[in-house]
């Protein structure tokens, strides 16, 4: 045995002696140099839109989003190819795809989806966009200053560097500091590009032009399908009941409201109005809800329409589940399997059972929770997608389908969504989040204009009566003014010591409700946001910047100019700056862009571009309007569906300029304002004497305006 193994030993020894006597092959080197990634070879997709290839692209959330609105694109005019990006190279290596997109010196970035960092200027910074329960809607989206914006249109996870990390062969690199003798030594390098990165086959870039970070955002949503239209009732008061609230209780709540001289417009039934939850079943809880035709009726009568909770993962207790289940993916999700809507089975199947289960009962909307939420990354679809891929995209093919069956009905809806991704402007949800910082709502209301979303921040409870309604006059600013009892219970009234300033807070939002509508008919037709960051803004005020490490604009020619980091204030339809204070404040700062601006409530002047501190009462949010805005209000209503045939306006004209403002009105519910079935309105301030007066013209249009007897009122003093 011993001499056996020594023997086979000996052979296995040559042969290693063998293999390491052969020549070893030639190592191949790799070109890493600059000139060796290929430049994007750019097509003309519309007026101002580009796209370029990387690649073989994979699935992407620009394949589920609405179609261009060529019109409304040639509108806004051909602008000519920005020149710099001529040099944007791309190249697929390895596991990866990447792309690097030039920058000039001058140039400032905005963007990259709903944020909470407070932060405005994004250059020198780099991000992971995965979306997320936290993130909902890290948008592959940026806007320069210097009169462009990109999207990738991707579904992998996209890691991107603005501004930040050098090439050794770049064209431009910052002069090297020795740290051991040099305190501006920097840890983060100012570049000459922005570099992005997916690991996956390749991708598709988006270019859109604009001479101002506006167009550029309007080009963005109109080439994504323009922006959303909500019906009217979607804009009034939303109250969300406690998950187990049977159908009898329910009606007895929407009864106390009106008892209580509150306006309300929207009931959401949380998860305890399906027959199980968390995995859902999509089916009605005999229990709680025994006649769901019979309930449904009984809202309408009173005029309220009726939102529900569904998230995406479907129980083994569903009617529809073994119909389901050859469409579902891999791995389940609180033991829910997960069905693969890419798929048109899938979305047939669901759809078969929404519409005559819920749709065909006059149910108005969905709430569409934890689409932010599919693991893990290598769980694998029906349609060859993995888990990664969907949980970036899941939230736009439920809006698109959601969308898709309202539309077949000619019925407008508006619903809530916990994900989303480029190109989601055309679809009426707005985005929610299960945190509850008070000043990071108001950052993603801002953050979001500037990635084709909408947010809106729930009011949940409050640590006191200051809190509680200080959230309510945030929410007041939002696409949804919501307060969401699921798991608490609140109502309105649960804190009786600042009732009647809530009661104040809900209609102000019903007595703007003629200047809000309009301004989201504007979002549909021209792509403008009705809520607005700062930084789309004209006048907007702005101070230099050097990146740490640079020396001087001479010696560092990519030397950073940014605005001022304003994040906690923004722009509510086209004239009126909403700047928020929170719990514990008693005054804050407010920037005002250049031109006059006055205050809302007195019209007396407030500033000129400038910093101002601003004090306000408990039950106000301090407001500012611009000079020649005007603000058209009406009377509040209980419910915005039995909104009368003719309805009286209080147009309010503040400051001294002359102006005019298209008033628009529809029928509120259907898309028949898509085949032209509208009116608008143009209201004028224009000067007579010594002083202004108000004109208002016939509307123009098919449907009969209901807004008469307008009477205006100059705020200027």
């Amino acid at each position: 045995m011993k001499l056996l193994m020594v023997s086979l030993a000996g052979v296995a020894l040559a042969g290693v002696e063998a293999q390491t006597a052969r020549p070893a092959p030639q190592a191949r080197q790799t070109d890493v140099s600059l000139a060796s990634v290929p430049k994007l070879q750019w097509k003309q997709r519309a007026p101002g839109v580009w796209m370029a290839v990387i690649g073989k692209p994979e699935v992407g959330p620009m394949a589920f989003a609405g179609s261009p609105r060529g019109a409304a694109l040639e509108k806004l005019g051909s602008p000519a190819f920005p020149a710099a990006l001529a040099e944007a190279r791309g190249s697929v290596h390895g596991v990866y795809a990447s792309v690097r997109l030039p920058l000039a010196a001058e140039e400032k970035l905005y963007g990259l989806g709903m944020r909470d960092d407070g932060r405005v200027d994004l250059r020198s910074r780099s991000y992971e966009l995965k979306v997320t329960p936290s993130t909902h809607a890290p948008v592959p989206f940026y806007i320069s200053s210097g009169g462009y914006g990109v999207m990738i249109n991707t579904a992998r996870v996209l890691r991107i560097q603005m501004g930040i990390g050098n090439r050794k062969d770049a064209p431009w690199l910052p002069p090297e500091i020795d740290r051991n003798t040099n305190k501006k030594w920097s840890s983060r390098y100012p570049s000459d590009a922005v570099e992005a990165n997916i690991t996956g086959t390749g991708m598709e870039v988006f270019l859109f032009a604009g001479k101002t970070p506006l167009e550029v955002v309007q080009r963005y949503n109109l080439y994504s399908g323009g922006g959303c239209l909500p019906p009217r009732w979607g804009l009034g008061f939303w109250h969300r009941m406690h998950t187990l609230t049977p159908a009898g209780k329910v009606l007895e709540e929407v009864d106390e409201f009106a008892k209580r001289d509150l306006p309300l417009d929207v009931i959401g039934l949380e998860p305890g109005w399906q027959s199980a939850s968390y995995p859902s079943t999509y089916d009605w809880d005999p229990t709680r809800f025994p006649d769901p035709a019979g309930f449904v009726q009984a809202m309408s009568a009173r005029g309220i329409s009726l939102n529900l909770w569904i998230n995406p993962f479907i129980s083994t207790k569903s009617s529809i589940y073994p119909q389901l289940l050859p469409y579902t993916g891999s791995h389940m999700y609180w033991l829910g399997a997960v069905p693969d809507y890419t798929l048109a089975p899938a979305r047939e199947i669901f759809m078969a059972h929404e519409r005559k289960t819920q749709l065909a009962l006059g149910i108005s909307g969905f709430k569409l929770d934890e689409v932010d939420e599919i693991t893990p990354e290598h769980a694998l679809f029906p349609s060859g997608l993995s888990g990664d891929q969907m949980r970036q995209i899941h939230g736009m093919v439920m809006q698109k389908m959601q969308m898709e069956a309202f539309r077949g009905m000619n019925r407008r809806t508006y619903g809530l969504v916990r994900g989303s991704n480029a190109g989601a402007g055309a679809y009426p949800f707005a985005l929610y989040s299960d945190g509850y910082t008070h000043r990071g709502f108001v950052q993603m209301i801002a953050t979001a204009s500037l990635a084709g979303v909408l947010w809106c921040p729930e009011v949940r409870n409050g640590a006191s009566d200051e809190d509680w309604l200080r959230r309510f006059e945030t929410a007041l600013f939002s696409p949804v003014m919501q307060l969401d009892g699921w798991s608490s219970g609140v109502k309105p009234w649960s804190r009786p010591a600042v009732t009647d300033a809530v009661r104040s807070l809900m209609k102000l939002r019903y007595q703007l409700l003629p200047y809000l509508y309009t301004a989201f008919a504007e979002y549909e037709r021209s792509g403008v946001p009705p809520f607005r960051h700062m930084v789309l803004e004209p006048g907007y005020a702005a101070e230099s910047k050097v990146v740490a490490g640079a020396v001087n604009s001479e010696t560092n020619p990519y030397a950073e100019s940014r605005l001022i980091e304003v994040a906690d204030q923004y722009m509510f339809g086209p004239s009126i700056l909403v700047a928020p204070l929170f719990a514990g404040e008693s005054s804050r700062k407010v920037v005002l862009p250049a031109g006059k601006w006055f205050d809302f409530y007195t019209g007396k002047f407030a500033g000129d571009g400038e910093t101002i501190p601003v004090s306000a009462p408990l039950d106000r949010v301090p407001l500012f309007v611009k000079d020649g805005g005007i603000v058209p209000m009406m009377a509040a209503v209980e419910r915005l569906r039995s909104l009368p045939g003719e309805v009286p306006l209080e147009v309010r004209h503040y400051g001294t300029k002359e102006a005019s403002y298209a008033l628009y009105d529809d029928d509120g519910e259907t898309f028949d304002y898509e085949k032209g079935v509208f009116s608008v309105q143009v209201l004028r301030a224009v000067r007579a004497g010594g002083g202004l007066k108000g004109e208002a013209g016939a509307a123009s249009g098919p449907w009969k305006s209901r807004y008469s007897a307008i009477t205006w009122k100059f705020m200027a003093n």
